[in-house]
């Protein structure tokens, strides 16, 4: 592929960003995020402590927050998740706080599913009623667990690695580095896997695995990127002391906007590359395109019926 290629590409995938408005849609999902957080990192760490402990899980995963967010940040998300996780007197309690942990957490998930599906451009049909919600709440339910797994296995590897370094650390010059890096590409590989489950499962539509994987690596690349200078950033500042009381939650929305950014820009690559070089982004069986009042309704810009055949009959760039 061109340089030329590349920048039409990224040239292509700005305009579709800019035109569905996915900024915007990062924000509302930065802030439903927060409220999902908790939820979500308790039914993760319920996941991984069935192997490690829950005390050891949590600690563990506490301290990977602590390298994005910061130690002020990682403080509000500990105590969140304390407070989350009191047990409740009863048994009829405590199973409404399972049933509310679940909702809350896969309502993330939902809200995420709703706005992949503007930038794909594609809405459930009209009048699917109760199997619709239904759908919808088992993927972002497969989603929940789909990512306690992945953390589960991805501090299986950390543990491991740890135990190799500190075991050969003094015995083989440089393994230490090597075994870091490997880290890294363990790491890297995880958010490219959690990356192409999101584009592939959540939204309402059909998308070749090919196309999935090729928007879920620049998506990793930049979410890597991003995580290793906001994390220098608010690990070496005074950003959250700047909003006092609210230091910690501006911390967080700030850290959680970046990376549906991120993520919303990666959908627009995937679905500008897969237009131009794959098998093209369809609605699946229990969706329709998106209609033009649909797209007035979420304050996107209108397409002619003449101007979408023209977008979706481009294969490739000149």
């Amino acid at each position: 592929m061109s340089i030329k290629t590349i920048l039409a590409l990224l040239k292509e995938t700005f305009a579709e960003w800019n035109n569905d408005k996915a900024s915007r849609l990062a924000a509302a999902l930065a802030y439903y995020t927060v409220f999902s957080l908790a939820p979500l990192l308790i039914i993760a760490i319920a996941i991984a402590g069935a192997v490690f402990g829950e005390e050891a899980a949590r600690g563990e995963i506490v301290a990977q927050i602590q390298g994005l967010v910061g130690k002020e940040g990682a403080q509000f998300i500990e105590t969140a998740i304390e407070n989350a996780s009191k047990p409740e007197a009863g048994s009829i309690a405590s199973i409404v706080s399972v049933v509310v942990l679940l909702f809350g957490a896969s309502g993330l998930f939902a809200q995420l599913q709703d706005a992949l599906n503007t930038i794909w451009e594609v809405q459930p049909k009209p009048n699917l009623g109760l199997w619709a919600i239904i759908r919808a709440r088992f993927l972002s339910f497969t989603m929940v667990l789909g990512v306690g797994f992945l953390l589960l296995v991805s501090l299986i590897l950390s543990a491991a690695l740890a135990a190799l370094v500190n075991f050969f650390g003094h015995l083989i010059p440089g393994v230490g580095f090597l075994l870091q890096l490997t880290n890294f590409i363990l790491s890297f590989a995880a958010t490219t896997i959690l990356f192409g489950l999101i584009y592939k499962v959540l939204p309402d539509a059909k998308i070749a695995w090919s196309d999935v994987w090729i928007g879920a690596i620049i998506t990793s690349l930049l979410f890597s990127i991003g995580r290793f200078l906001l994390g220098l950033y608010f690990g070496n500042s005074s950003f959250g002391s700047t909003y006092g009381a609210a230091g910690s939650v501006v911390i967080i929305l700030a850290w959680v906007n970046y990376a549906a950014q991120i993520l919303f820009f990666g959908a627009e690559f995937t679905q500008v590359y897969a237009r131009r070089f794959g098998s093209q982004i369809v609605p699946d069986k229990n969706a329709i395109s998106m209609t033009p009042s649909a797209r007035a309704e979420q304050g996107m810009k209108t397409q002619s019926n003449e101007h979408r055949r023209r977008k979706q009959s481009k294969r490739r760039f000149p």
